[in-house]
């Protein structure tokens, strides 16, 4: 940016290809809204990491709507730009050459075809070298794309997953349900139940197939440092995948979202535990079932733009120790 004070703030650098590194130091209130103003990239432009929205809506089994949340988060994160990203000491762009692929495509008619159209467009995305950052959407989204990445790296990864739903119940393996994918993915083979952790569940479910689980009271007693310990004590050196179900958080904090449950964390406890993961051997993100329609305030899209911002400060941190971001 200019040191004239008079100088116009650039603006739209989402459509400037050569943007790379650095803050956009845009108007909050205009411009093109990609995420945190990244330069939009549809092959992923050669980035290191690429964030992308899944704006899937199928099975939320109360409130539908979250096939806005990609378009919400973008939008939340624009005030999250042009400032030194909290509480990180280094701009994690000046490390880390993050890009926006803009959003899955699928045919929302015929919804048995979408959980392939979203594992191809991942598995195009991982081709190309890139650290994928996801933002949705209905929370299945973790399923196809764990079909990618695995896929891709060859072998199981741990699951860390921040929810209130443990997501495990059971059906015949064809149905697109937010309350199956970890029950599908874990007869895949495509995460290690030994080394994954479900942190902020606050109901029953039938079964948990191994996964250690903090439930939402632990949480509490625990506090950031206890649950980031916990977390990394499960998972130890295996590569894991963080997948953040925006009610983990209690509603108070984030009331746009599908399934609020009372007893979650507050917002300032997800990103404090979340920036204490960087000795983690991370291999990917989701934040997923931000519904901005039952939140006029848009604060819960707030919380999760400010904890998929979070995850790129911990990565440009990795990256800077000279740790593998590549999956």
């Amino acid at each position: 940016m200019s040191s004239d004070p008079l100088a116009p703030r650039p603006v739209d650098r989402a459509l400037d290809p050569g943007f790379r590194h650095g803050q956009s130091m845009e108007p909050n209130y205009s411009g093109v809204t990609s995420f945190l103003r990244r330069r939009y990239a549809r092959d992923g432009g050669g980035a290191e990491v690429v964030v992308w929205g899944v704006p899937l809506d199928v099975t939320v089994s109360n409130r539908p709507g979250t096939r806005f949340g990609p378009r919400a988060l973008r939008a939340a994160s624009s005030i999250l730009d042009g400032d030194p990203l909290f509480p990180f000491r280094a701009d994690p762009f000046a490390a880390l050459d993050v890009a926006d692929a803009g959003d899955c495509v699928f045919d929302y008619g015929l919804p048995a075809s979408i959980p392939a159209a979203i594992e191809a467009q991942a598995a195009r995305l991982y081709a190309t070298g890139a650290h994928l950052v996801t933002l949705g959407g209905d929370h299945f989204l973790t399923y196809p794309i764990l079909k990618a990445l695995v896929a891709k790296t060859g072998a199981p990864v741990a699951l860390v997953q921040f929810d209130a739903h443990q997501d495990t119940w059971d059906d015949d393996g064809t149905r697109v349900d937010h309350g199956t994918m970890i029950t599908r993915a874990v007869k895949d083979g495509l995460i290690r139940v030994d080394r994954s952790i479900q942190v902020g569940i606050r109901t029953h479910a039938p079964q948990d197939y191994g996964i250690a689980i903090i439930d939402g009271f632990q949480a509490g007693d625990l506090g950031p440092k206890g649950i980031a310990a916990a977390i990394a004590a499960r998972v130890g050196d295996a590569p894991v995948y963080l997948s953040f179900d925006i009610d983990a958080i209690d509603p108070a904090f984030a009331p746009g979202t599908g399934t609020p449950v009372c007893g979650g964390l507050s917002s300032r406890e997800a990103l404090d535990t979340l920036r204490r993961l960087g000795g983690l051997d991370l291999k990917g993100f989701d934040v997923v079932e931000v519904s901005p329609p039952y939140d006029h305030a848009d604060v819960t899209a707030l919380a999760g733009a400010s904890l998929a911002a979070c995850y790129l400060g911990v990565l440009a941190g990795r990256k800077a120790s000279g740790a593998s971001i590549v999956p």
